[in-house]
């Protein structure tokens, strides 16, 4: 999965990116950690950046391209990316398009999450109030001022990549005004739609470990109950068997009292029959 998110400052990229990163296993591209990574590690095209940076100026698209070239072929890139700061501008989006080309990796997506800028001024506007009521000091970042300067920067810079990834069908755009869960829910389904992320990705493991969690306890606690049941059961049973053999036996003594009976009347009637017998042969 390889991704770039887009939208202007405070929409909540940098949130929805760490989600990704660890929801999926892939890696978040920073051109910023990625150029003081290059630098450090003194790589042709990081020695050439550093000398551009010491000298005051700024590092060229080219070699911002080389970098994430670069970075893109470490093992822990191979399972997906999000790109972070870049592209900004449409010649950036172009070259980055170049080097996938050449590598045979295709951008998955471009997610723009739009947001109400009116609503990000005000977010920020209290956000320097509570500050203030704190005791604190607001950064120097954190103004309603520097917000509408970088918005008016993103507007003219960034924003024609909406235009640029539109015509390509690239783009999917978010409702970043939402709350951070529903956004992120909102980017997994789009993504599974995509075919960029396997359904079974799409499902948050927590929801999944918690119901599997309820179905064992529900288990263990009827467990008492069926066990209960069953020798509740057994007892009627047994109970049952007893009331049985117990009718059984009465029937079967009143039947014995009967025949007994019968066999009683029938020797007195055999007995007067016989006297009868005798009387007549006497006359």
């Amino acid at each position: 999965m390889r991704l770039i998110l887009l939208g202007p400052p405070g929409s909540g990229k940098g949130t929805q990116a760490q989600r990704l990163v660890h929801r999926h296993g892939i890696v978040q591209l920073s051109t910023g950690e990625m150029l003081r990574a290059a630098v450090a590690a003194g790589t042709p095209v990081g020695l050439q950046a550093k000398e551009i940076m010491a000298n005051g100026g700024l590092v060229p698209d080219e070699v911002v391209v080389g970098i994430i070239a670069d970075r893109i072929e470490e093992p822990d890139a191979k399972k997906g990316f999000i790109l972070d700061g870049f592209p900004r501008t449409v010649p950036q989006a172009e070259a980055l398009d170049d080097l996938l080309r050449k590598k045979h990796l295709k951008l998955d997506a471009v997610v723009e999450l739009r947001v109400n800028e009116s609503a990000l001024l005000a977010r920020v506007e209290k956000r320097a109030e509570e500050t203030r009521a704190r005791g604190e000091e607001v950064r120097l970042d954190d103004t309603p001022e520097v917000l509408t300067k970088r918005l008016a920067q993103y507007r003219s810079l960034t924003e024609p990549l909406i235009h640029y990834y539109s015509e390509r069908r690239k783009l999917l755009t978010v409702d970043g005004m939402m709350t951070i869960e529903h956004v992120t829910r909102e980017i997994n389904r789009i993504l599974t739609a995509l075919g960029a992320l396997e359904p079974k990705d799409h499902e948050d493991h927590a929801p999944r470990a918690a119901k599997k969690a309820s179905k064992t306890a529900k288990k263990v606690a009827t467990r008492p109950a069926k066990k209960a049941a069953k020798s509740a059961k057994k007892a009627a049973k047994a109970t049952s068997r007893a009331v049985g053999a117990r009718k059984a036996a009465k029937k079967a003594a009143k039947t014995s009292v009967r025949t007994a009976n019968a066999r009683k009347g029938a020797k007195a009637a055999k007995k007067a029959a016989k006297k009868l017998t005798k009387k007549r042969a006497k006359r």
